[in-house]
């Protein structure tokens, strides 16, 4: 039976163009990650590109039962893994740019929280924009979105513009600590209060 690493490691060689780790993230940098999911009422979680499940699996248990789970995955192979071992979840194998679609499909008005694990860096500006503006359309006015960036490359070309994006789409943008014991080391980016441009 392949592993989640080795499932990763796969999915990276087939599609470098959309798998942007060849690796997991762990569990320092999940607890991190998922930190906004509240723990009382029924919120409505949006995650966008779950991969194998590292972040998947700390929403539920920290959902337990509660409130609504969906996630967003282009890859079908990792879609379908996510379906198989988390039937709570609503798993939708499709863009991150169409989350406003996704939601008014389930009749559901807007995420309280949307936690992201995408490819940041293998996006162009254009995509980057379209699913930035998706994200901030599509949150509650208190909502808060969770993304993370690698330590070592967070004074890249893309890394610096992802940080210019979400300044541009939120009035408060948190970097949290250097979290040194995933792999590679990473931080994350705890937004809140979004301002939707063209809204």
């Amino acid at each position: 039976m392949i592993n989640d690493s080795t499932r990763f490691l796969v999915e990276f060689a087939r599609h470098p163009q959309t798998v942007g780790a060849v690796a997991p993230s762990g569990n320092a940098l999940s607890r991190s990650i998922i930190a906004p999911v509240p723990r009382t009422g029924e919120p409505t979680v949006l995650e966008l590109g779950p991969g194998t499940g590292a972040f998947t699996a700390h929403i539920q248990h920290r959902l337990n039962g509660r409130g609504r789970h969906l996630a967003v995955e282009l890859n079908d192979r990792f879609a379908r893994q996510i379906a198989q071992r988390h039937h709570a979840v609503d798993v939708v194998i499709g863009d991150a740019s169409g989350i406003r679609e996704i939601l008014r499909e389930r009749d559901l008005p807007a995420a309280d929280v949307i936690i992201s694990g995408l490819p940041w860096a293998l996006f162009t500006p254009d995509r980057q924009g379209r699913i930035l503006d998706a994200v901030a359309a599509g949150l509650t006015t208190n909502g808060v979105f969770t993304t993370f960036a690698y330590l070592h490359a967070l004074w890249s070309p893309p890394a610096r513009r992802l940080r210019a994006a979400l300044h541009a789409r939120f009035d408060e943008v948190v970097r949290e600590r250097a979290i040194w014991a995933n792999l590679p080391p990473a931080t994350v980016y705890h937004c809140r209060r979004p301002h939707p441009l063209g809204s």
